[in-house]
Formats: structure tokens, C-alpha cells, sequence
């Protein structure tokens, strides 16, 4: 049979079309290489400040803990004392203990041992405003680590600076990582949790990337406690797979926690280590992770924090507002850790630690 005019021109411009919808999905799989590639090399070189102010004296300084059993803000901590240490400060952790009244009492505390400047570790400045506006009443200097869902200044908040890798960059990454090892074919279900701003930055910055993606799949964008996962993770993994079997092939979390249970309940399903869904972090990069990345356990990736190196960078931006400085806008670069490189920057310790002389530069500005 002989196909007519028009009907040649419409199955050409269906043709076209389709190869043209090919070509964007395959260029959008290679910018996720891309950028994968740019994310994964080493840390050799300091990138941050290399002037401020020299270290201001005889200063008293509280760390607010949301709770030292994350092992994030833990690091965190120990980054923030190794630093005071070398500026001769004194330095008192008060721990929240995962609960908003428990990190309201601490904060209240910290008020009243009247220090020269207070660090909230790991909690939303938003939850604490009423308890905030006492600091500022009281001409506190505070700032936060991951206490708001943006890096940088946040003076709406009460905060000088707040010290994150930028949260939406962390999460892209991470989705990235998905559409690069899929070739453009994952599955995703997000895990996220509502209660934190950054939280739900993260995940719409996660679900955008996976929408982006022709090939792959947004199955579900699950709201779930980091505070509840021991006791909710396990019966939703099930549930998980029971709705989407294999088309489930990813899993995009805010933060390692999640992966801590989820794992254990798809062994007991008979999923093997390293079969899908494979897991993927947004967030931290804890010890249990980097077991399981180099394990081959169910985890695939994480994009960790220099928590150490974070330490002392609000140690340096505190010594920049005793002396009447802004802040140095240095914001540390998106790093992801997979089996490839987790040998490299911390990896043999599992953590984040790069090697790239932050303690010296700060070192030098503070003691020149």
C-alpha cells in the first residue's frame, strides 16, 4: 500500500520528534555524568578565606546541640572545639537531645551562662524564634550549622551566618547520581522529612532533577520523621516494594538515617546488597554509610559535609563578628562519596575529612 503525501509528513514529523526527544534525554543522562565526574574528585586545594581578622581574645562560646547522638552534628562539635582550642576560647555543648523542648531548654541555658557568642548545631533557627529573640535582645552574636535551608546570612532568622554546603546543590547532586547510573532509567522513591525547611528543600530540589529526567520515574515523595525511622522505615520498606517492585530501583533520602533500617528490612525481603533499590544521601555522610558504600550494602552514595572543616569555619566567622567583620561567603563545594573514591579525604576514618589544610589556612589568618 501506498502511503499518501500527508501521511508521510506526519509519520516523518513523528520520527523527528522522537529522535529529538531521544537526544535531550541522552544529553540530559550526559550532563548528570558530568557533573557526577566534577563532584567525585578529590579535595586537594583550600578554596576558602585566606584573610580575616586575627583572633580576638578571651571569648566564651556555647554550642547548642540538637542532639549529639547525629553524627553529623557531633563532628561538627568536635570541629568547633579543636578550633576554639587554637584560639585560646572556652567552650561549654549543651545538648538538645532530639527534642524541641530539649534543644529550647538548652538554648535557654546558653542564654543565661551570658557567653560572647552561641552556635545552634543541626536545628532549624525557625523552630526557636521566641527563644532566639532573647539572644538578639541580649546582643549575642549566633550562628548556625544547618539551621536554615540556605547558606550565608540569614539576619531574618537572627543568624550572622549560617554554615551548610548549599542544600539544594547537595540534593541535585544525589538525583544526579541516580539519572547517571540509571542511564536515565531510575526509579525514585524520596524520603524526606517536613519538620525541617532544609528538609523540604532538599527533597523539591531532589523530585525537580528526577522530573527532568524523560526515562525516569517519580514513584512516591515520602514524608517521613528522621526522629521515628527505627520504628516507621521497616514497614514502609515493605509497603514500598509491595506497591512498586522492580520499577523501584532508587532511593533518595535527605539524610542517612533512613538507611540505617532500610537495609536490614529488604535482607529480610530477600533483596541481596546489592541489588535494587539501591540507596542514595543527601546529607552528612555517616560512618554506618560509608560502611555500606564500601560494603556494597544497599547504599550507593552519599554527599557527606566536612563537618570537621565546618567546625572550623564558624569558629572563623565567629571571630569575624567579635571583630566587626562581615562574613567571609565562603561556601564549601558539593563532594560525593561512592566505592571509586571513598579511599581519598577522610575516607579510610568514614568521614568527610578533605585534605586539603583547612585547620593551617585558618591557622594562619587567626596568628598572623
Amino acid at each position: 500500500m501506498t502511503m499518501n503525501v500527508p501521511g508521510r509528513a506526519l509519520l516523518l514529523a513523528v520520527l523527528t520528534l522522537g529522535c529529538a526527544s531521544y537526544a535531550l534525554a541522552d544529553e540530559f543522562v550526559d550532563q548528570a555524568r558530568q557533573r557526577i565526574s566534577a563532584a567525585t574528585q578529590p579535595w586537594a586545594t583550600w578554596e576558602g578565606p585566606t584573610t580575616g581578622p586575627v583572633a580576638q581574645a578571651d571569648k566564651q562560646i556555647v554550642f547548642v546541640a540538637s542532639d549529639l547522638r547525629n553524627s553529623g552534628v557531633l563532628g561538627v562539635s568536635e570541629g568547633v572545639q579543636a578550633a576554639t582550642q587554637v584560639m585560646g576560647w572556652k567552650l561549654r555543648t549543651l545538648d538538645g537531645q532530639g527534642s524541641v523542648s530539649g534543644r529550647t531548654a538548652a538554648l535557654n541555658q546558653a542564654i543565661v551562662l551570658k557567653p560572647d557568642g552561641i552556635i545552634l548545631g543541626g536545628f532549624d533557627a525557625r523552630e526557636q524564634l521566641s527563644t532566639i529573640a532573647k539572644v538578639r535582645a541580649a546582643g549575642i552574636p549566633l550562628l548556625g550549622w544547618h539551621a536554615g535551608p540556605k547558606a550565608g546570612a540569614m539576619p531574618e532568622e537572627g543568624l550572622f551566618v549560617n554554615i551548610t554546603t548549599d542544600p539544594t546543590e547537595v540534593a541535585k547532586i544525589a538525583a544526579y547520581y541516580a539519572v547517571a547510573q540509571s542511564q536515565g532509567t531510575a526509579g525514585v522513591v524520596i524520603l524526606t522529612d517536613s519538620l525541617y525547611a532544609v528538609a523540604t528543600a532538599k527533597s523539591d530540589a531532589m523530585a525537580e532533577v528526577i522530573k527532568q529526567c524523560a526515562g525516569c520515574s517519580l514513584l512516591a515523595l515520602e514524608d517521613s520523621p528522621l526522629a521515628e525511622t527505627s520504628s516507621r522505615m521497616p514497614q514502609l520498606t515493605t509497603s514500598l516494594l509491595q506497591r512498586f517492585g522492580e520499577r523501584w530501583n532508587y532511593t533518595l533520602g535527605i539524610n542517612d538515617l533512613y538507611f540505617d533500617f532500610i537495609g536490614p528490612a529488604l535482607s529480610r525481603l530477600g533483596r541481596a546488597p546489592n541489588q535494587p533499590p539501591l540507596s542514595l544521601s543527601a546529607g552528612d555522610g555517616s560512618e554506618s554509610a560509608y560502611q555500606r558504600i564500601r560494603q556494597s550494602r544497599y547504599q550507593a552514595a552519599t554527599v557527606p559535609e566536612p563537618v570537621q572543616l565546618h567546625g572550623w569555619q564558624l569558629v572563623d566567622e565567629l571571630n569575624r563578628a567579635f571583630a566587626g567583620s562581615p562574613p567571609s561567603n565562603y561556601v564549601t563545594a558539593v563532594h560525593l562519596v561512592t566505592a571509586d573514591n571513598i579511599k581519598v579525604d577522610g575516607g579510610p576514618r568514614n568521614t568527610f575529612d578533605p585534605d586539603n589544610g583547612y585547620a593551617a589556612a585558618y591557622r594562619r589568618i587567626w596568628q598572623r
